[in-house]
């Protein structure tokens, strides 16, 4: 059986980048549809597990200290679909979301 081989730090950031725009994409929709919420979720819980894919040291160099309160997101959005807060998804839309696609952004560029 033929092994897959490890993509790349930029790889795993182009993919993880696609998510977080179709979430951007969403957000111009009416964010008090539930449909609409529910997609941004998906997809930012399918970016934050991409982004899960990284070397440790390469996370922690562009997210720090924020990994944590991304990985408990997503583990709210899987595992908890029905306690997620729409506010909470809309305020990270707003604010997280256009900040974290600048970073990776950022680092694609200078890598």
């Amino acid at each position: 059986m033929k092994r897959e081989r490890r993509r790349t730090t930029a790889e795993i950031l182009g993919d993880a980048l696609y998510h977080l725009r179709l979430v951007s994409r969403y957000a111009t929709r009416d964010l008090d549809d539930q449909v609409t919420i529910d997609a941004i979720c998906m997809r930012l819980s399918a970016a934050i597990e991409t982004l899960e894919r990284l070397e440790p040291d390469s996370r922690r160099a562009l997210f720090g200290s924020d990994w944590s309160a991304m990985w408990g997101m997503r583990n709210r959005i899987a595992h908890g679909y029905m306690l997620v807060n729409g506010d909470v998804i809309r305020a990270t839309v707003r604010e997280d979301v256009p900040v974290l696609i600048g970073s990776i952004e950022a680092h694609l560029r200078s890598a």
